[in-house]
């Protein structure tokens, strides 16, 4: 139910950002170091003082749990996936709600909760690529919610993905024990 920051020299224990209801299942940095999101299985997404450990903003319209939670790379946009089938793109100053990515579909996990598992923007911003439970990665457009890509190749539920420095490449993590890289203009599995 929180989250805690810590000195990366002295490994010393700064802050503890207490608030969430639920387990914290992921936490980021704004880029300018100013806040941090945190994301809960409390349905909630909770915007940070970096320095204080203020709670600032509560982001809540989910259905379930929250699992991951991203700055966009100029920090003025927020990202967060969740268990209900859905990543949502807020405003990081306001809080406001301003589009939900909706695609990914469920997936009989024998037991498991299904839903979007990580979200991420590429470098210049302009895209997100979400990871789901359904075996699939989504590509999307940042400004808009467009989807403009499905990688599919997985046995198994995709747990994160992530765009390489220069955006040319998604990597994705599955359940089916591997990892793979895809080309982010044409969705094509490079290996």
């Amino acid at each position: 139910k929180t989250a805690k920051v810590w000195d990366a020299n002295t490994g010393k224990e700064l802050l503890t950002l207490t608030g969430h209801e639920g387990e914290v299942w992921s936490a980021d940095y704004s880029p300018d170091g100013q806040r941090i999101v945190t994301a809960s299985w409390d349905k909630t997404a909770k915007v940070w003082n970096a320095d204080t450990g203020q709670e600032l903003l509560t982001l809540k319209s989910h259905d379930n749990r929250v699992l991951s939670a991203a700055y966009s790379p100029d920090g003025q946009r927020i990202v967060t996936a969740s268990e209900d089938y859905t990543a949502k793109v807020w405003d990081a100053k306001t809080g406001k709600e301003l589009f939900t990515l909706i695609g990914h579909k469920g997936y009989d996990a024998g037991g498991w909760d299904d839903g979007v598992w990580s979200a991420a923007y590429s470098p210049d911003g302009e895209r997100i690529v979400t990871a789901s439970k359904g075996k699939t990665a989504k590509v999307w457009d940042a400004q808009t919610g467009t989807e403009l890509l499905t990688l599919t190749g997985h046995d198994g539920g995709v747990w994160s993905a992530a765009y390489s420095p220069d955006g040319q490449r998604i990597v994705t993590a599955s359940a089916d024990k591997t990892a793979k890289v895809w080309d982010t203009q044409t969705g094509i599995e490079l290996f």
